[in-house]
């Protein structure tokens, strides 16, 4: 049986995890946002940082701007990923 964690532990994991999400596989990504979403923790601006569909990290990445949409183009699937640019 799995051992129990707190709110404040899982917090921590998942801060940890996303200060080098870089070299990190698709498997443990969705394993740290079962995490997040299994404590009601919002990922905000971290979801940014991984393709919504195969939850690969952005390694290389084609970013555009275009009338305050921001997409970014997965390189492993192609899924382009689109957000709303706030502005001042």
């Amino acid at each position: 049986m799995p051992k129990k964690i707190s709110k404040k532990e899982a917090k921590k994991q998942i801060e940890e995890f996303f200060l080098n999400i870089k070299d990190k596989t698709p498997k443990e990504v969705k394993k740290i946002k079962k995490l997040a979403m299994s404590f009601n923790f919002p990922l905000k601006e971290k979801r940014k940082t991984f393709c919504k569909k195969c939850l690969s990290p952005y390694k290389v990445k084609k970013i555009r701007i275009r009338n305050k949409i921001k997409s970014v183009e997965c390189k492993d699937c192609g899924h382009v990923n689109r957000w709303r640019v706030k502005t001042s």
